[in-house]
């Protein structure tokens, strides 16, 4: 076995549209946890959907980039496009293009591979609705120690009640779990203490729930520990890419083994919520270090 961790789900432009303008940038949430699990050291192979355009063309140099391998899916659609519209102080509206809605992710022999040879695989914003592609997407992980995001998005979800049927299914033989308020709210119609109970009930090993300026828990058995939002310099420009760095940390966290005990999670989740607070303080949803904020250097750039 290696020590490279798997991550499956969507990559995608960010197409930003404010008050200022409009930027993009390289982003999905499979592809920001596995940038992230990159920039904290640990081998990463993103399995995803990418056109032969453009876009793809981005979103391949930018993997490229940040040293992660690229087990590219193709697309009858082109690549992936997010438009999210932020103006005037209101919450951000998005807008999915066709490639998007139509998602599909192949598993042939060398992803098969690939997973076969993992630590970890993380699954993120995948199209549970779609009965089919779970299906496949269960048979591939096999016996794999998963760590799975629901990630959805209101956008290109088609079937609320097939979705939470098939993230369910497969997030009962997970060893981690990861959701937030907005996951319960969309899924559910509840509470994220709701979802994380339930989770629990189904067998999930540890559930990380995320709550926004809440800060986040991590239930794993009998252990219980929580983390506020970490504080540091400078005011927060972009939440978009908190959660995903959140994962990211956990998710490199396991490669090595389930923390041990109460002070193992706590510090792992002391270092998520670090790192995911100084992401949330640049632009776009690149994993920041807490070290970024400290001089100039690349990070500060922006992606």
């Amino acid at each position: 076995m290696s020590d490279r961790v798997v991550v499956i789900g969507d990559a995608l432009i960010d197409e930003l549209r404010d008050d200022h303008g409009v930027r993009e940038f390289v982003g999905g949430a499979a592809l920001n946890v596995a940038v992230g699990i990159s920039r904290l050291g640990v081998p990463a192979t993103l399995i995803a959907m990418v056109g032969d355009d453009e876009a793809g063309a981005h979103i391949r140099s930018y993997l490229a980039d940040f040293d992660v391998e690229l087990l590219a899916s193709p697309s009858l659609y082109g690549s992936s496009r997010a438009v999210s519209v932020r103006s005037g102080g209101a919450e951000p509206h998005y807008e999915f293009n066709e490639a998007a809605q139509n998602r599909r992710v192949r598993f042939g022999e060398a992803e098969l591979a690939a997973i076969a040879d993992a630590p970890v695989v993380v699954v993120s914003c995948f199209p549970f609705d779609d009965v089919a592609q779970t299906l496949e997407l269960a048979a591939a992980v096999g016996g794999a120690r998963l760590a799975i995001d629901p990630n959805p998005r209101s956008g290109m979800l088609t079937d609320r009640i097939e979705f939470v049927r098939g993230f369910e299914a497969l997030a009962a033989r997970a060893t981690l779990v990861k959701v937030g308020d907005d996951d319960a709210a969309l899924l559910y119609d509840a509470p994220l203490d709701q979802l994380r109970a339930r989770l629990v009930d189904l067998g999930v090993d540890a559930v990380v729930a995320t709550q926004g300026a809440s800060g986040a828990s991590i239930e794993a058995g009998e252990i219980v520990v929580t983390r506020p939002i970490t504080h540091l310099a400078g005011d927060v420009v972009d939440t978009m890419g908190g959660g995903d760095a959140v994962l990211a940390v956990v998710a490199a966290a396991l490669v090595g083994g389930a923390p041990a005990g109460d002070d193992d999670w706590g510090a792992v989740l002391q270092y998520a919520m670090d790192v995911a607070a100084a992401t949330c303080r640049f632009e776009g949803a690149l994993l920041r270090l807490p070290s970024s904020l400290e001089g100039t250097d690349l990070d500060r750039i922006g992606t």
